[in-house]
């Protein structure tokens, strides 16, 4: 039994999990909007709302902790753009919108987006 485990597991060891979720987080706050699989995308949901409070920060200490994870461009996407949105918003940046299965292996799809 997996009791208090977090996380889905996505079929893939640790490593690949984490660079899996830092390229799909690197993509979503890019483009605000993305479709992937339901469990990729809740996933997700979970890293992207970690990321957008700690750059509502948006000190020294907050761009250094983006900067483990993302590149400088998207860090100052990420605080110049995209937090100040969320200034007053205490959570729930990002809506997860369930679509259908996909054709060719019955998939469950999804969209993630940014909460305007």
């Amino acid at each position: 039994m997996r009791k208090l485990n977090r996380g889905r597991k996505l079929s893939r060891e640790r490593d690949q999990r984490k660079a899996l979720l830092k390229s799909l987080a690197r993509e979503f706050f890019l483009r605000e909007k993305i479709k992937t699989t339901e469990a990729k995308a809740k996933e997700l949901a979970i890293f992207a709302e970690k990321t957008i409070t700690i750059a509502k920060i948006a000190n020294l200490s907050a761009r250094r902790l983006l900067l483990r994870t993302f590149p400088l461009k998207l860090v100052k996407k990420l605080i110049d753009d995209i937090a100040p949105r969320y200034k007053e918003r205490k959570g729930g940046y990002t809506r997860v919108i369930k679509l259908g299965s996909r054709k060719t292996d019955g998939a469950r799809m999804a969209i993630i987006e940014l909460v305007k």
